[in-house]
Formats: C-alpha cells, sequence, structure tokens
C-alpha cells in the first residue's frame, strides 16, 4: 500500500506541474511544485509549491493557485483515474528559503572560527 501511495503522489505531482506549465503557462512561471501528499482515501491532497521570488511573488502565487483550484482539480481529473478525484489544498513549501538561510548561517559561523 506504502508503495502505491507514493506512486501516486509523484503521479498527481506530475500532471499539476504539467497543467499549470501548458494551461496556466503566463500566470505559473515562477511556481514548482514540489510535494503532493495524498490521503489514503483518495480525497483530499496536500500540493505543496514553491516560488521564484520574494514576498510579493508568493503572494500573487497563493492568490492565483487560490482562485484556480477548481479548474486545475477538473483538469487533473481528466488526465489521472482514480477512484476519486481528491480535492486540492495548496501549501507554500518554504524548506528551499530555509535551507539556504541555514547555508548562509553555517558560512557565517566558518568565517568566524577561521585563524587571521
Amino acid at each position: 500500500m506504502v508503495k502505491r501511495m507514493v506512486r501516486v503522489n509523484e503521479l498527481v505531482r506530475r500532471e499539476i506541474s504539467e497543467i499549470l506549465h501548458t494551461r496556466f503557462r503566463g500566470e505559473s512561471v515562477g511556481i514548482t511544485i514540489t510535494e503532493v501528499k495524498v490521503a489514503n482515501d483518495l480525497r483530499n491532497a496536500r500540493v505543496f509549491y514553491s516560488v521564484l521570488g520574494g514576498e510579493e511573488e508568493a503572494q500573487t502565487a497563493r492568490a492565483f493557485l487560490k482562485s484556480q483550484v477548481r479548474e486545475i482539480r477538473f483538469l487533473m481529473g481528466k488526465r489521472v483515474v482514480l477512484k476519486y478525484t481528491p480535492f486540492l489544498s495548496f501549501v507554500q513549501d518554504d524548506s528551499i528559503q530555509r535551507g539556504v538561510h541555514l547555508n548562509s548561517l553555517i558560512d557565517e559561523l566558518d568565517l568566524e572560527e577561521e585563524p587571521t
């Protein structure tokens, strides 16, 4: 069952990404779908995305995804054959920004520890 859910998650991630970058080409240019977690009953899915740019681009992406969630779900349902088409909830994934911030902190510590 676990392998099946991994395959379902990846399939839904790939299809949503394809929909965004073909159907909504102009609006979704800075949006990357990083992960999808579909519930075991296949009725709900959390879609994690990251955005290139700052807070303004993130707000624009959030508003765009919120306004187009029904259309994205409809198009995904036509492409992916599952028992249920899951309801989508988009969640911004800030792990990339956190990783960059942690790397910069580590680099600062390395600079402080170097003998002068």
